[in-house]
């Protein structure tokens, strides 16, 4: 038994010779999140300026317009950087700490899920409380609207807004600070080859 467990093991570790596909498989995972949240920012900058200052109805952040255009620069930069896998573990400590002020600021009062599903193991009340309002709409809407139609594209949800993007995108930055941008298919990989003396 322990002698056929050994083999089994063994063909595991055989398949890390392909263990360089896994940091770019992570880049490229990230590179179009962060290119949107940073091309929605500046195509909207008053507006994003406007929502990092405001105390009541944002995220109240000192210094609004700084702040603002740092994190967009940082999300379009960094979503360039990942793309060719330049400067990978150095532009991954900004994006880091851009993930931890969404999680902090933005979506920790709303608990884990993004999607409000009242069935998850992470519900809290208002998640919970969605389930009457999600019925309340698709009664509605199958009386007065073509449901049908509205559905067609995908079911209706309510969104809750939580942290569980935002974290799971943490942890993928995190796993690229620590093992960088990958062999081979990276621009960080060849430089090192290239200048890189231990």
């Amino acid at each position: 038994m322990l002698a056929t467990l050994n083999r089994l093991q063994n063909c595991l570790d055989a398949t890390r010779q392909f263990d360089f596909l896994a940091p770019p498989l992570l880049r490229l995972y990230l590179v179009p999140v962060l290119w949107m949240a940073g091309s929605r920012k500046l195509q909207h900058m008053d507006a994003t300026i406007s929502w990092f200052g405001d105390v009541e109805n944002g995220l109240g952040l000192p210094f609004p317009e700084l702040l603002a255009w740092l994190a967009t620069l940082t999300e379009i930069g960094g979503a360039l950087l990942l793309l060719i896998g330049l400067a990978v573990r150095w532009i991954s400590i900004p994006l880091i700490i851009t993930m931890l002020v969404a999680i902090f600021a933005v979506h920790w009062p709303y608990g884990w899920p993004v999607i409000a599903d009242p069935s998850s193991l992470f519900a809290n009340e208002r998640v919970t409380a969605s389930a009457d309002k999600l019925a309340r709409a698709r009664s509605i809407l199958q009386e007065h609207g073509n449901y049908e139609w509205l559905t067609s594209s995908g079911r209706l949800v309510i969104l809750n807004n939580g942290i569980e993007w935002a974290a799971t995108y943490l942890l993928m930055l995190l796993a690229l600070f620590f093992t960088g941008a990958g062999r081979w298919v990276s621009v960080d990989y060849w430089l090192a080859q290239r200048y890189r003396t231990v």
